[in-house]
């Protein structure tokens, strides 16, 4: 019994190691066909060091520089509407006049009025000097005088309240009145905006707020002008912080030639810092994003290769990115200045892989690309 326990055993261990040689053969045979397959071809980039410009981002609100909605002073009838909706009109215009002929005729009642006391006054100033009217009668002559004035010019007035003209050059909105209206006090007739130049009304934190002053340059760019980046200048920054975000309000003016930027449109602000960085940049597509960390291939010669030059292979290297501008991004930590990075096709690499550089169908990487299909 003993004797055939000791056989199974020997028996077994006779088969693992047939097994295992033969296992071993097959990857051995598998590693010799690896070496020889031909290594991929890839495009590569030079990590370099350039200088770029220190930008602040936010999203901001377009304001104004002046801007109304145009309401009636004083209860009164529209018998005239002296504008078109949408068209520009300088300070002082007619918008609409409101029904006067009450007041206009106790104005000239008023100016008669004016008239007389004035001749009145005058021939009381004559006795006076004369010594044959009293001081009593040409200080009421006086009197009355000045009342008549006062009448009429409240009456003058009342007829300007009710003669509604442009407070300041712009462009009118929407019309929201009619001929025959009745208009209380208060209610709006349209809306006036001047448009060039425009406010763009931005806030950063406050941790920024020594990067920034008044005189500075700005971008704006919009969905609604898209490929367009409108300049502009920091014209006021806000004395208080607010306390609920502890971020600062910074308003800039842009010139608004055409009109293109309207007030209540949402825009990009970029804020162009005095100072530039320096900083070592690769094609963003170098990167190999995951969520354990980002990567990318360098290609260095092959250490166990004699021949002359060595063929290459790829090492992957883990590297902490910062900024991204254009098709290049910014490389905190990784890899240095001069460090050949595998530009395209990062997926399909690994590491110590054999690769064959061909740059003649590289991409061009730029800082600013313009795209043709946006």
């Amino acid at each position: 019994m003993k004797k055939k326990i000791i056989f199974a055993i020997i028996g077994l261990a006779v088969l693992i190691g047939a097994l295992s040689g033969i296992k071993g053969l097959q990857i051995s045979r598998m590693m010799s066909q690896k070496r020889l397959l031909a290594p991929d071809t890839v495009t590569t980039a030079v990590a370099h060091t350039e200088n770029w410009e220190s930008l602040l981002t936010s999203v901001a609100s377009l304001v104004a520089v002046q801007g109304v909605m145009v309401s009636a002073e004083m209860t009164g009838k529209v018998v005239q509407i002296a504008f078109e909706p949408g068209t520009m009109v300088q300070a002082g215009d007619l918008l609409v006049q409101q029904d006067i002929a009450a007041e206009t005729a106790q104005l000239r009642s008023a100016e008669a009025t004016v008239a007389l006391t004035k001749v009145t006054l005058e021939r009381s100033r004559k006795l006076f000097a004369q010594k044959t009217s009293s001081q009593s009668e040409y200080d009421n002559s006086d009197a009355q005088y000045k009342q008549a004035v006062a009448q009429a010019d409240n009456m003058r007035a009342l007829i300007a309240k009710k003669t509604i003209r442009a407070p300041f050059a712009g462009v009118l909105g929407i019309r929201l009145v009619n001929l025959g209206q009745i208009l209380s006090a208060g209610e709006a007739i349209v809306s006036l905006q001047a448009l060039d130049p425009i406010f763009v009304n931005f806030s950063l934190p406050q941790q920024q707020l020594s990067q920034i002053k008044t005189g500075l340059s700005v971008r704006v760019k919009t969905d609604a002008l898209p490929g367009q980046v409108i300049a502009g200048t920091i014209t006021a920054i806000n004395p208080q912080v607010e306390t609920a975000t502890r971020n600062i309000m910074v308003q800039a003016t842009v010139a608004n030639t055409g009109h293109r930027l309207r007030p209540g449109m949402f825009v990009n602000v970029i804020v162009v810092l005095p100072e530039q960085e320096k900083v070592l940049v690769i094609p963003a597509t170098a990167v190999l994003n995951a969520p354990y960390s980002d990567s990318v291939f360098i290609v260095e010669n092959d250490k166990n290769d004699k021949a002359n030059p060595p063929a290459k292979v790829v090492r992957q290297q883990f590297v902490r990115l910062g900024a991204r501008r254009g098709d290049f991004v910014t490389v905190l930590a990784g890899i240095k200045e001069g460090e050949t990075v595998v530009s395209t096709g990062v997926f399909k690499l690994r590491n110590a892989q054999p690769v064959k550089v061909d740059n003649t169908l590289a991409p061009e990487f730029k800082l600013a690309p313009t795209p043709k299909d946006t």
